[in-house]
């Protein structure tokens, strides 16, 4: 089993992007971590403690544990400082995969968040440095799609989530504040599970999350790979 970090610069990033990865992870037996660079707040509906209250349902729809940094919504930055905080969590959660939002982003904090992802995973090996924790450098970082860019997904790989994709829903509508309570967001909604029926097709299955890749994936075997029957 594999210690797998899911970071999101806002509640509720993750579960739209690989909400259905997510809980297909957590039912494999892998410890899943969920990470919120900012609490998401202020929305035009939400507030700190409801957002956390949804955040925290989601979490448990998925079956999976999740903490929050203090950086600033809509204000994130690439800094040494916000670096070293999630490389801590990095060495605390002890991260042997860790995935982050696609570099190529129409939100600020979306680029930024990936950035402060990616050094802090080099971070995170450091020795003789004041970063709490046990170094390591998490073998793997991959990249799952958010909403904002309106940009159609060429992923390296799809993930099969036939049997999680209602799972991934309930967790985005637990997110009252932000996707059932704002009529024009209903719609987000459908568009991801449209994507996810659309992504399916592509690999023969009913349901798949697109997720990309700088560095190449090892194989054992083919055994792991879908539409062959």
């Amino acid at each position: 089993m594999a210690n797998i970090l899911v970071v999101g610069p806002h509640p509720d990033d993750q579960e739209l992007g690989m909400g259905g990865a997510i809980a297909r992870f957590a039912e494999q037996g892998h410890d899943v971590l969920l990470l919120d660079l900012t609490n998401g707040e202020p929305t035009p509906h939400g507030d700190p403690a409801t957002r956390a209250t949804e955040a925290a349902k989601a979490a448990e729809i998925l079956g999976v544990r999740r903490i929050t940094l203090d950086l600033i919504n809509r204000e994130v930055e690439h800094t040494v400082a916000a670096r070293h905080k999630v490389a801590s969590v990095m060495r605390e959660h002890q991260s042997q995969i860790v995935f982050t939002p696609y570099p190529e982003d129409a939100h600020p904090d979306h680029r930024a968040g990936t950035r402060i992802v990616e050094d802090a995973r080099f971070d995170a090996k450091l020795t003789k440095t004041e970063i709490p924790g046990e170094p390591i450098y998490p073998a793997w970082l991959f990249y799952y799609y958010a909403t904002h860019l309106r940009w159609v997904a060429n992923p390296d790989f799809c993930l099969d989530i036939t049997g999680q994709l209602d799972r991934k829903i309930d967790a985005i509508t637990a997110y009252h504040t932000q996707f059932v309570l704002p009529e024009k967001n209903r719609r987000v909604v459908e568009w991801v599970r449209s994507s996810a029926d659309y992504f399916g097709s592509r690999i023969g299955t009913a349901a798949a999350e697109p997720f990309a890749t700088k560095e190449p994936i090892g194989l054992a075997d083919l055994g792991g790979l879908v539409g062959l029957a």
